[in-house]
C-alpha cells in the first residue's frame, strides 16, 4: 500500500541569476560557489510570488497526468516563505484553479526543506482513508525576499521555484515513510524573528532574513540522509539496486557527493539538478522529480525514493511509485 504519483510539474521564474551576476553584487567569485555547492545558476522572481509559482506548477501537474480536476479533493502546499499569513497559499491555488466542485481540504505546512516529503505522508492518509480520491501535493517557495543579500554564505545557495505533483492510493504497492525531526536549539537553519508591536509591547521592526551555519548543516544533512535512506530500505526489505533512482533535497552537490562516497554507491544512482535551480527548499524535491521524469530517467512503473533534510531540523524520506 503506498503513494502513486499520477502527474507532475515544475514552474520557475524566467529570470535567472548566475554566479557572474552575483560577483557583482556580493564579495563571492563563480569558481567559489560552484567548487563549494555546485550550482551555476538560480531562478528569482521579478514581480511573481509564492502563489503564483505554485498555481503554474499544479497547472503543469494536473495536464501531465490528465487528471480530472474533479477527482481532487485535497491540496496541501509546503512553504515556509508564503506571500501572506492567511488564507493560505493551498486556498489561494484552490481559488486560481477553481476546484470548488465538491468538498475540498485545503491548507499549508511548513518543514521547511523536508516540507514536500511530510505534505506527501499526510497526503497518503487520507488518501489510505478514502477521504479524498487524489491529492495536489506542491512545494512553493520564493526564498529570495528573505535573503540577506549581502551574507554571501546564503544568498548565493538560494533560488524561487515551485514544484506539484498529483498523487493517489495503490493497494498494491507496498511503500512506507520514514519521518524524524529534533528541534534546533542552536538555530544551524533559521529565520529572524517576527517582531512584537502592540500597544502593551513595542519592539524594533527587523526584515525576515533567513541565516545557516553552513558546517553544522553539512554535517547534519550527510547523516540525514543515509540515515533515511538505510531506514527505507530496510523496512521495505529492499536494497538500493530495487531503487531506480534516489531523489534527494537539491542543496549542495558536496552534500550528496559525501553521502556516495560513505555509501560506496553510484553517483548514477542519485539525481541532481542543483546546478540549475539552487536550493530551492521545499520546492526542490519536486522539481527534481519533474526534471527526472523530463529528462526520461525515470518512468513508469519505476520505484523512487526520496528524501528531504533541512530547517527544524526535519528529515525524512519516503519511497513511490511512477
Amino acid at each position: 500500500m503506498g503513494i502513486k504519483i499520477v502527474g507532475s510539474g515544475l514552474y520557475v521564474p524566467t529570470s535567472k541569476l548566475s554566479n557572474k551576476q552575483l560577483e557583482s553584487i556580493v564579495e563571492t567569485t563563480d569558481e567559489w560557489i560552484s567548487t563549494r555547492t555546485g550550482i551555476a545558476n538560480r531562478h528569482i522572481v521579478s514581480s511573481e510570488n509564492t502563489v503564483d509559482l505554485a498555481y503554474e506548477s499544479a497547472k503543469r501537474a494536473i495536464e501531465h497526468g490528465n487528471v480530472d480536476p474533479s477527482e481532487i479533493g485535497l491540496i496541501i502546499v509546503a512553504t515556509f516563505t508564503p506571500e501572506q499569513l492567511t488564507p493560505s497559499t493551498a486556498c489561494l491555488v484552490q481559488s486560481r484553479l477553481r476546484l470548488n466542485h465538491q468538498q475540498m481540504i485545503a491548507f499549508d505546512i511548513n518543514a521547511a526543506c523536508t516540507g514536500f516529503v511530510y505534505a506527501l505522508s499526510i497526503a497518503e492518509q487520507f488518501l489510505k482513508a478514502k477521504t479524498v480520491k487524489k491529492a495536489l501535493v506542491i512545494g512553493s517557495e520564493v526564498l529570495s525576499k528573505i535573503m540577506d543579500w549581502e551574507d554571501r554564505s546564503t544568498c548565493v545557495l538560494f533560488g524561487d521555484g515551485a514544484g506539484a505533483a498529483v498523487v493517489e492510493y495503490d493497494d498494491s504497492i507496498e511503500h512506507s515513510f520514514y519521518l524524524n525531526s529534533s528541534g534546533d536549539e542552536q538555530g544551524a537553519l533559521k529565520t529572524t524573528k517576527l517582531s512584537v508591536n502592540n500597544p502593551l509591547h513595542q519592539e524594533e521592526i527587523e526584515p525576515i532574513h533567513f541565516y545557516m551555519n553552513g558546517q553544522q548543516v553539512f554535517k547534519f544533512a550527510v547523516t540525514a540522509i543515509k540515515e533515511t535512506l538505510t531506514t527505507l530500505l530496510t523496512q521495505n526489505n529492499l536494497s538500493l539496486d530495487d531503487i531506480n533512482l534516489v531523489i534527494p533535497h537539491q542543496a549542495n552537490k558536496r552534500i550528496i557527493d559525501k553521502v556516495v562516497k560513505d555509501l560506496k554507491a553510484s553517483s548514477e544512482q542519485f539525481f541532481l539538478n542543483v546546478s540549475d535551480y539552487g536550493n530551492t527548499s521545499a520546492a526542490s524535491i519536486p522539481i527534481a522529480l519533474n526534471d527526472a521524469i523530463t529528462k526520461q530517467q525515470i518512468k513508469n512503473g519505476d520505484q523512487i525514493m526520496l528524501i528531504g533534510f533541512g530547517g527544524g531540523l526535519t528529515w525524512g524520506g519516503c519511497i513511490v511509485s511512477i
